[in-house]
């Protein structure tokens, strides 16, 4: 039986393409520090651990940063599929793949190909970035989709009554990607909706509000209960500061396991413009000449106010980074779909955006076939796999990476001052150490006159000690 390429969708083949390029790249990339390494760590750790409860930034320091899900999943993959970069980043490569299939009954409701939205969103750089990253953020905008959808399809679609309870789940699975910041960026759109639209009669009706909440409560209390009880203090740590005070102080100094990510103020508007070119463009001059009627279309008005909460939210806050407006992607490809039939040039405008793509991997290839890779990639990698011999000790100068404990599967330890550097060469048992240039200079100059270069790259170099 022959295949017909003709009745095939392009829309369909873009799609696979680019996700088969996600995946490739998922692959071929080792996890950077510090945050992609500092999330796959803490996984590794808890899937040789088996403590599914604390997750753990080294062992027995635990993570109150953030709460377990995407590190459950990652440590999931981890036992399934052995410990690597691509089973790291799969499940949110399988995120995305879920976000796109739930997204493509709106373009088949309005008489265009299913896979229109996946190709927009997998067209949008930031969306494409993380189908690939290990992070709290995909898992989030993911419980965002399903909340909102959800919503929505509560209030109109009187034939599946699935989607009412899966509304609470997503609550629940949201207050354990992220926390009560899923209430924050879902509760105020939706109630802004409902009361412009008159719709507050409809939403008490439609959902089980008490069944509903004992679903998200059983969904997410009991990890919060066992992690407090397992850690006492992570409740107030995590509620407190990582939502209140971080929020208010890009500089809070109660931070346990971040670094500074001070911001000028509105700066989520400058991530939302460049990171979801360019399709955010075409959706403000949409916007711009539908501005009179936006209300009057209640999904547009729905999907408008998805968009604009989450950088207006943020706009006043400068602890931020370009990942927060990952959970505005979704309506983003939503409202270009809504208007597909009035782009012009729409075909042209895909080809457009898959430059971003096309460019990362010739980018890519460059640096591989020009041997680069190794040397600007901001991981430790390569520095320990090309110098391990015969189990020699590894530590780190001062503060060790993430990627230095993912990649030595937790054996390397930090080396804090000149004492315990001199202490190690008294013993006369050969060692590496890792050493950041900028960092060189801390050392004692007897000491590096014992250490031998074997490896660099652009930001470190790992010394050998044989005595």
């Amino acid at each position: 039986m022959k295949l017909n390429l003709k009745k095939i969708s392009p829309y369909l083949i873009i799609t696979v393409a680019l996700l088969l390029f996600r995946a490739f790249m998922n692959y071929a990339i080792p996890l950077m520090d510090k945050t992609e390494a500092r999330y796959a760590e803490i996984a590794r750790i808890m899937a040789e651990t088996n403590n599914w409860i604390t997750p753990q930034i080294d062992y027995g320091l635990p993570f109150w940063a953030k709460p377990p899900l995407s590190t459950w999943l990652s440590a999931i993959s981890f036992k399934l599929f052995g410990v690597n970069e691509f089973a790291a980043r799969f499940p949110y490569l399988l995120i995305s793949i879920f976000i796109v299939l739930l997204v493509g009954k709106y373009a088949k409701r309005k008489g265009l190909d299913f896979f229109i939205p996946g190709v927009i969103l997998l067209t949008i750089p930031e969306f494409l970035i993380h189908a690939g990253v290990v992070s709290t953020d995909t898992a989030l905008a993911f419980c965002v989709t399903l909340v909102m959808l959800s919503f929505w399809e509560g209030i109109h679609n009187k034939e599946q009554h699935f989607w009412k309870y899966l509304f609470f789940v997503g609550l629940g699975l949201g207050l354990l990607a992220k926390g009560p910041i899923i209430i924050i960026l879902t509760g105020p759109p939706i109630f802004i909706w409902v009361v412009i639209s008159k719709q507050f009669k409809s939403l008490w009706k439609s959902f089980p509000w008490v069944l509903g909440i004992l679903i998200t409560a059983i969904i997410a209390v009991p990890w919060y209960y066992l992690a407090e009880q397992k850690t006492p203090g992570f409740v107030d740590y995590f509620i407190v500061g990582e939502h209140f005070k971080r929020f208010l102080s890009s500089g809070w100094q109660g931070d346990k396991y971040g670094f500074p990510k001070s911001q000028p103020l509105g700066m989520i508007w400058v991530f939302l413009f460049l990171f979801a070119i360019p399709w955010i463009q075409i959706v403000i001059s949409k916007l711009w000449k539908n501005k009179a009627i936006l209300i009057k279309d209640k999904w547009v008005f729905f999907l408008v106010l998805w968009l604009l909460w989450t950088p207006l939210f943020f706009t006043v806050s400068k602890s931020l980074i370009h990942p927060y407006i990952l959970p505005v992607m979704v309506p983003i490809a939503l409202l270009i779909t809504h208007w597909w039939k009035e782009i012009l040039n729409s075909k042209k405008i895909i080809m457009w955006s898959l430059l971003f793509p096309v460019l990362v991997l010739l980018f890519y290839i460059g640096i591989t076939i020009s041997d680069k890779k190794e040397f600007y990639i901001n991981t430790d990698k390569y520095l320990i796999e090309n110098s391990s011999e015969n189990n020699i000790p590894i530590y780190h100068w001062i503060n060790k990476s993430y990627s230095g404990q993912f990649y030595t599967k937790g054996s390397i330890k930090s080396i804090e001052d000149n004492t315990k550097l001199e202490e190690l060469i008294l013993n006369k048992k050969p060692f590496l150490i890792i050493i950041q240039h900028k960092k060189l200079d801390k050392i004692s100059k007897a000491s590096m006159l014992l250490l031998k270069e074997i490896d660099r790259n652009n930001k470190k170099s790992i010394y050998l000690f044989k005595d």
